[in-house]
């Protein structure tokens, strides 16, 4: 896969296709479960179960620790809604306060600069890309995937191919972000990738020329100010989504052809991200976290993102070691596809999230909900 670069410095996908020697850090698996199980439970949020295999994980993670319970808080929250409730329960141990969260690559530093995230290490530690982890542990990349449009082939006849496209006429009304712009890490990266396509040639450029992108399609009429998912998509509010590739895959699954479901890898703007896992700080249930972590970066664990279409952290590990069953590898889209994909660096990231975050309001008007 060929990377282009965009301004700042980017991940290099070879980084993502070479693994690091060196010690397990995670204690005694036996020890970790005992304690884990002690304290009964595992709160997570924002993970809804058709986001990236994360239904069939958690019934996963019950079935194999069937004495921990799993608290599941509000699945369709996004990344800066996972921070805050790290934030506002900081001395609450209940039901509320969150374990673990799993974000966009650009929130993790600031997470861990204002000492939200505990540092753990997972015993497959070493197979995770220096270039998408922490090295004191505080977070540490979980999987990747591309910018697409996910398109209702029922209500679309004419496929848009790249993202010019969707100022047409013919997709008035039709055009949404998965998130709200300002706070969930999908929708601001939807942007970027918008901006990456009109010439934006770093963070801060990107995001700007993203949002006088979205400025035209919002006064067109374009673009519906509704948050984007596998719903509103089937009922016909959201006709094209704008949404990481894994998600449209397993719409198409899942909808089963009720209604057919088309995912489209933009000719350009194909951007890659990130997400990343890590601890709350002030975790209730601090082993059932670690636990949790261990479970998501084994073997079993990267597969079950990979079931989900997602691309796991250690896929290239996993692949060398030839653990990848082949009819899952024929479930996903040629390597080719994804010939153009930029994956940004953090600091072109935190450019972005800045930009979109305090400008949406005044450069766009659309209060996305």
């Amino acid at each position: 896969m060929q990377i282009k670069k965009t301004g700042a410095a980017t991940i290099s996908v070879l980084a993502l296709m070479t693994t690091w020697s060196g010690a397990a850090y995670a204690q005694s698996m036996d020890d970790l479960v005992a304690a884990a199980t002690a304290e009964g439970q595992l709160t997570t949020i924002a993970l809804p179960h058709d986001w990236c295999g994360y239904g069939a994980l958690i019934d996963g993670f019950k079935a194999k620790y069937p004495g921990i319970t799993v608290n599941e808080l509000n699945p369709d929250a996004g990344s800066g809604d996972e921070i805050e409730a790290i934030k506002a329960n900081k001395d609450n141990k209940g039901p509320q306060a969150p374990d673990v969260i799993d974000v966009g690559l650009g929130f993790g530093p600031q997470a861990k600069a204002d000492g939200l995230l505990m540092p753990y290490k997972v015993s497959t530690w070493d197979e995770i890309p220096d270039s998408a982890k922490d090295a004191d542990g505080a977070w540490y990349g979980d999987y990747y995937g591309v910018m697409s449009f996910e398109v209702n082939k029922d209500l679309v006849s004419d496929m848009p191919a790249d993202w010019s496209d969707l100022a047409k006429p013919e997709y008035a009304n039709a055009v949404a972000l998965a998130g709200d712009p300002r706070s969930a890490a999908q929708a601001i990266m939807g942007v970027y990738a918008a901006g990456v396509a009109a010439g934006g040639m770093d963070g801060a450029s990107a995001g700007e020329k993203g949002m006088a992108y979205f400025a035209d399609l919002n006064k067109s009429g374009n673009f519906v100010p509704v948050i984007g998912k596998s719903a509103s998509l089937a009922q016909g509010a959201t006709p094209i989504v704008i949404r990481w590739d894994y998600l449209s895959l397993a719409d198409r699954d899942s909808l089963a052809g009720n209604p057919p479901v088309e995912t489209i890898v933009p000719a350009s703007g194909v951007v890659a991200g990130i997400y990343i896992q890590g601890i709350s700080a002030y975790a209730p249930h601090p082993n059932a976290a670690k636990l949790w972590m261990e479970y998501l970066y084994s073997d079993a664990g990267q597969l079950g993102w990979l079931a989900g279409y997602c691309h796991p952290i250690r896929f290239n590990a996993l692949s060398a070691a030839g653990k990848i069953p082949q009819e899952m590898l024929d479930k996903l889209p040629p390597a080719d596809n994804y010939a153009k994909a930029i994956f940004p660096s953090l600091d072109d990231q935190d450019a972005a999230k800045k930009v979109i975050a305090d400008g949406w309001d005044a450069t766009v008007g659309a209060n996305v909900q």
